[in-house]
Parts: C-alpha cells; structure tokens; sequence
C-alpha cells in the first residue's frame, strides 16, 4: 500500500506580469500555473485546494477570524525516495567527470612583442620630429 506525505502551501494572492497575460483572471492563472508547476518538478502531486479559517490576533485581546486559501499537494514516500535517489547518483557522476572546460579571461590574441611607448611630457626631441 502506498504511503504518502503532504504539503501544504498557500494559494498565490496576486498574478504574475507576463506579456501574455493581459487580464486579472490571466495573471492569477500564470501565478497559479507556475507554482503548479515547480511543485510537480519536486515530485508533489496536485490533491486539492481548500480554504481554512485561521484565528488572527486584534489589539491587545481581541480575535478575528480570516480564511486562506490553501493548495494541498501529496506525493508517494518510496517513489520520491527513489527519484532523490537517481538525482544523487546523477549529481555524483557529474561531479566524477570532471569540471567542465572554463574559458580563460584574457585577451583573445597575445601582444606583440616590442617596446610601449614612453609614458609622460614630450621630450623636445620627440617634439622637433614632428
């Protein structure tokens, strides 16, 4: 029988600026769909949304009760154990491998040799060959 864990993260409040959401209900989806899909590359599963009453503190003794939106995901315990497996034994034979071949900053063609010209006033040796 399969096991599972859960997590539970809060519904997004505001959308996501993108060129091609132009509308209210367009952004929303893209925040939405975002963290859909970031949660799904981790192993979670989409379940449910729910929405929760939470007690939340007013001055000194006061309470007020505010409702979230909540977004329960679910994945197997023995497939995600599994798949952290293989992303493990990928980063250690990435890492057997070697580095990857850094380029070398520096000038793209070495100088020629020769003497840099002299640094400061003109000489009026220099001034007469003009």
């Amino acid at each position: 029988m399969p096991q599972f864990e859960y997590k539970v993260v809060p519904a997004p409040r505001r959308g996501e600026k993108a060129r091609e959401a132009k509308t209210t209900e367009e952004r929303y989806a893209l925040a939405l769909t975002n963290l859909m899909n970031e949660m799904g590359r981790d192993g979670w599963q989409y379940l449910r949304a729910d929405t929760l009453p939470v007690d939340e503190r007013v001055g000194f003794t006061g309470t007020k009760t505010s409702y979230q939106n909540m977004l329960v995901f679910q994945r197997d315990v023995v497939a995600s154990a599994r798949v952290e497996a293989v992303a493990a034994a990928a980063r250690i034979l990435s890492v057997d491998a070697g580095p990857a071949a850094t380029p070398k900053l520096g000038p793209a063609e070495k100088p020629a040799a020769g003497v840099a010209p002299a640094i400061g006033p003109a000489s009026s040796a220099e001034v007469a060959a003009e």
